[in-house]
């Protein structure tokens, strides 16, 4: 008999979380405006919103804490951080931050600049924020697979060649800032990126002198799926796999808080000592000195071991299988689900669970907060609140998919917490027809409103 799956780690500790009653959840979501992120932490008993910065430390990166280096300049714990980076990453030079918004804020500070274009795969809220902030415009060259959610690709985070060809070749060098590709692509499903197809853009990139910048929050859930799916690369360690995508790029931002499993920070990887250069004064300016950048000595103790762990193959196997787990339960539903699952989320395809709801009155968010009343569980809209406005025209930006994202943190819940939630939105699905009118927007603000944005149900 085959030995079933079990986790590579034990418990140690435990958090208590309690369920609530449908009537307190009603009233919680109409004080929190239909917004889930307004929602205290403790009237939600699942907590689906993020993979960033939820997941559960080992003991050995608790341990790490303990030793950390609290010096302003030169700190121990400072060089602990950059010969790991160095040993996953390659990149030699590296400057700290506290998270990785922080990391794009110092990073598009050098490179973006008003009237610029920056062409990628999907780029994500905070990436496309910081760029619209500076006046300068995100184009999406993602395969078209990407949007339909029934297709089977193994990697529909992949970049078309061909769009990114054209955008390069439609606009004058001196105005694309750089090229960004996101691994996994987040907004498109958590969907990977073959090393096929960062080698092509790193090809495309170089032709055209623009610079290749890699957002790596998850960069070694993307190696996994380059191991497990990409021909050639079955025999290849998820660190020398990791080593391979970066040695086509020129940068990377990261957001520690996901493949790197701790609570809080970020860095910036550079090839170049030039950009390095350039980009330290903001660093200095925005986040702190360039030895912490924003952390302390026991962050970046931890974040170093946590990237020694999030590339474990064993720990990555478990951590994808879970996703899988909670996406097969789902089927078994017949909930409609982006296909293949993702790395660290499950996405419900609102536009085909509430087809009879217009794209005008928000379906996705509306499910999400279906699912919250069903069963206390937060998740988050992937869709037309995220997707913003139009910063020339003000008009409501329609993506292609219209998302719900049940994002599992990382070794913190158990396959009974997957199974009730399967079930709980198992019953919004069986009363789907009961609900024919979604959500309006009462206030918002310019950009990136979906954080703080208030709605009312229509």
């Amino acid at each position: 008999m085959k030995l079933p799956f079990a986790e590579p780690y034990k418990i140690k500790m435990v958090e208590t979380i309690r369920k609530s009653t449908k009537v307190q959840r009603q009233n919680w979501i109409e004080q929190a405006k239909f917004n889930l992120f307004n929602l205290r932490s403790e009237q939600v008993y699942i907590d689906l919103l993020t993979d960033s910065g939820t997941g559960a430390m080992s003991d050995l990166q608790w341990s790490a804490m303990m030793t950390g280096d609290e010096s302003y300049a030169g700190a121990s714990s400072y060089y602990n951080l950059k010969n790991a980076i160095k040993e996953i990453t390659g990149f030699d030079y590296f400057l700290p931050t506290h998270q990785g918004r922080a990391a794009e804020n110092v990073l598009f500070s050098v490179l973006v600049k008003e009237g610029d274009i920056v062409p990628g795969n999907s780029h994500f809220d905070t990436t496309k924020g910081h760029i619209e902030f500076r006046k300068a415009r995100a184009i999406d060259c993602t395969i078209d697979q990407a949007s339909d959610t029934s297709v089977f690709h193994p990697f529909k985070g992949n970049c078309d060649i061909d769009k990114l060809g054209k955008v390069l070749r439609s606009h004058p060098v001196d105005k694309i800032s750089c090229i960004i590709l996101t691994v996994t692509n987040n907004s498109s499903g958590g969907q990977p990126v073959s090393m096929g197809n960062i080698r092509e853009t790193s090809v495309l990139a170089a032709k055209y002198g623009v610079k290749l910048i890699i957002d790596s929050a998850r960069f070694a859930e993307n190696a996994w799926f380059i191991q497990q799916r990409e021909k050639g690369y079955s025999g290849k360690s998820i660190r020398e796999i990791a080593l391979e995508m970066f040695s086509y790029a020129d940068g990377m931002t990261m957001s520690s808080k996901k493949d790197a499993i701790v609570n809080m920070g970020g860095f910036i990887g550079f090839r170049d000592e030039e950009l390095f250069r350039k980009a330290a004064p903001f660093n200095i300016m925005f986040e702190g000195y360039l030895t912490y950048g924003g952390m302390s000595g026991r962050d970046m103790n931890a974040l170093a071991q946590g990237l020694y762990e999030g590339t474990e193959a064993e720990y990555l196997g478990s951590r994808v299988g879970q996703v899988a787990y909670l996406g097969t339960r789902l089927k078994e539903y017949e909930i409609p689900v982006l296909e293949p699952f993702g790395g660290h989320a499950i996405f419900i395809d609102a536009l085909k669970f509430f087809p009879q709801i217009s794209r005008e009155e928000f379906p996705a968010q509306t499910l999400a907060v279906e699912i919250y009343l069903e069963g206390g569980i937060r998740s988050v809209e992937i869709g037309t609140l995220l997707a913003d406005r139009d910063p020339s025209t003000r008009q409501n930006r329609y993506p292609a998919l219209e998302l719900v994202r049940l994002t599992i943190p990382r070794r913190v819940f158990t396959n009974n917490h997957m199974d009730y939630t399967a079930a709980a939105i198992r019953n919004v699905f069986e009363r789907r027809n009961d609900i024919h009118k979604g959500l309006k927007i009462l206030k918002e603000v310019p950009i990136m409103r979906h954080f703080t944005v208030e709605l009312e149900r229509v």
